[in-house]
């Protein structure tokens, strides 16, 4: 039985809603977003309260409850405020900017990395060592900054890399001397 799926999604005065065919669209002052649901769930909604029902009660179903009642409310959340993340570009050197809708890294590479931003994030750079990601898709968001992080993932010994906001890293010591 779903714990997650069983609550209810409010609603925010300036959200709306439109659930037909198997097909729910949510519109909000920074997007739109559209996901398709799956056989054996049903979306109920009344005034400004929102529920992922199950048709038919099976251990798949059960499952696809919780997380499509999370992807529906990521959504509702992602349309009315947006979603932030924050890359820190740690190293010597490092440094980012946004030239057009591309964003250029300079990671210690004999060449710079150029990487195109989605058209439906945001990216501002400040200081160049500070990366903020917007955006109302929380999915695409998230494969943004992952692909930005990849190519100079944190490593252990010299803490350089690019981390999240907060992100701590655990420090190994390194080669000890002959003795």
């Amino acid at each position: 039985m779903s714990r997650i799926g069983k609550l209810a999604i409010n609603i925010p005065s300036d959200v709306n809603i439109n659930y037909i065919n198997r097909e729910i669209t949510v519109k909000g002052k920074f997007g739109e977003l559209v996901r398709i649901i799956p056989n054996g769930l049903d979306i109920e909604q009344n005034d400004n309260i929102l529920k992922v029902t199950k048709q038919i009660t099976t251990r798949t179903n059960n499952a696809l409850q919780g997380l499509y009642r999370t992807l529906i409310n990521n959504m509702v959340i992602g349309v009315s405020e947006q979603f932030k993340l924050t890359l820190n570009l740690q190293g010597v050197g490092y440094r980012a900017s946004v030239q057009n809708q591309d964003i250029i890294l300079n990671l210690g590479y004999s060449h710079p990395v150029k990487m195109s931003i989605p058209p439906d994030i945001s990216v501002d750079v400040n200081q160049n060592t500070i990366i903020n990601l917007k955006g109302c898709d929380k999915e695409t968001l998230g494969l943004f900054a992952a692909n930005i992080r990849s190519w100079r993932p944190p490593e252990p010994y010299k803490g350089k890399g690019i981390l999240y906001l907060g992100e701590r890293i655990n420090r190994k010591a390194g080669k000890s001397g002959k003795k």
